[in-house]
């Protein structure tokens, strides 16, 4: 079997049509900054002062601009350039992670299609799901366990409605608690059957808001994002955050249209943290974690749960009964409980469809 990875690249193009990758020249520009000498970060780069120095004045004489500045008694620094062209890898990386991470295994698995004999089985765990950080968690564990892992991040709508054509074993969605439960979960019924479906419960977790570092626009709740000044970066349409949002800006008696910029998209929870951490925004709505991995500002708004659908029959088989085995062992619980605003107390749990979408599990 391959493996493929997929990394973002950021390049740069001149007036004569020559390109520069930024991204590559970031890792010599970030041990510059560590040690305060070229000289240092070419030798830990393995590269000689000359040939450094080099590649630094190329991307600079596209750039237009020094990207370093000599100090007297002090060495070498970033210039103000400089340090912008580190934080737009750091960006870059941020909000196309875990895309490129679902990216990478969907090639693979179709590439692998033709690469594997035709009556090889699966021994995989294919895995649909909103993006979560506990779902990132799950992965991990299993890769470390050597159980090869296919992980697609989608909406929940058609994470679930995967699972029903066949096309994955796990389909993670989210619930929220309380009074939008029954909105959301008629999004889920129409695939999930009682008698062939059952859900294991992931964690409880937060959603609410995201704000700039030190909350400049001084916001306090929903109500104030039909202000003109505030700008707000938004899930894609038929994603279950995006839904509970709307659900929550109503509540409010807010007109989600009246939201500014409210068309404006990511397709992850640390995206939207990235963009409002960027300055381009100036909130978003997600969970807890990606507030807090961006240091950004957090105001809960609903408590909700995160769950798996699957084969009822298929849970007492490999690779699910491998998975059942992680969720329920305490180092994997430990791992989840130290996300921000998570509680993976019931992790593991099995729960019935109904019981589950009407929210009576216990």
């Amino acid at each position: 079997m391959v493996e493929i990875e997929c990394h973002a690249q950021l390049v740069v193009r001149a007036g004569g049509g020559e390109r520069a990758s930024l991204t590559d020249i970031a890792p010599l520009l970030a041990l510059v900054h560590e040690t305060g000498s070229i000289a240092q970060a070419a030798a830990l780069k393995g590269l000689s002062y000359r040939h450094a120095w080099g590649v630094l004045r190329a991307i600079e004489a596209h750039l237009g601009a020094s990207l370093i500045e000599k100090t007297r008694g002090r060495g070498s620094a970033l210039s103000a350039l400089g340090h912008a062209v580190l934080r737009a890898q750091q960006l870059a990386h941020e909000r196309l992670a875990d895309n490129l991470q679902a990216l990478s295994g969907e090639v693979a698995d179709e590439l692998n299609r033709w690469l594997e004999p035709p009556a090889a089985a699966r021994a995989d765990v294919r895995i649909q799901a909103s993006h979560g950080y506990a779902v990132a968690a799950l992965v991990s564990a299993l890769e470390a366990r050597a159980v090869p892992v296919e992980i697609k991040y989608r909406d929940s709508a058609e994470a679930v409605s995967a699972l029903a054509r066949g096309e994955c074993d796990l389909a993670g969605f989210h619930l929220p608690r309380g009074e939008f439960r029954a909105a959301c979960a008629a999004t889920y019924r129409r695939w999930l059957e009682p008698q062939r479906h059952v859900l294991v419960h992931l964690t409880r977790r937060q959603q609410g808001l995201f704000l700039a570092r030190g909350n400049p626009k001084q916001i306090t709740g929903l109500s104030d994002l039909v202000r003109d000044d505030i700008r707000l970066v938004n899930r894609q349409p038929g994603s279950g955050t995006r839904m509970l949002l709307e659900l929550a800006l109503r509540r409010a008696g807010i007109d989600p249209a009246r939201v500014n910029a409210y068309a404006l998209t990511e397709l992850t929870h640390s995206a939207i943290a990235a963009f409002v951490a960027s300055g381009m925004a100036d909130a978003g709505f997600g969970v807890e974690p990606a507030a807090h991995q961006f240091g950004l500002g957090f105001i809960p708004v609903v408590d909700e749960d995160y769950y798996f659908a699957c084969e009822r029959a298929a849970l007492a088989h490999a690779p699910l009964d491998t998975v059942l085995g992680v969720l329920r062992e305490e180092a994997f619980q430990r791992d989840v409980a130290q996300l921000a605003g998570y509680e993976p107390r019931d992790c593991g749990m099995l729960v019935a469809c109904e019981a589950g979408l009407d929210g009576e599990e216990g």
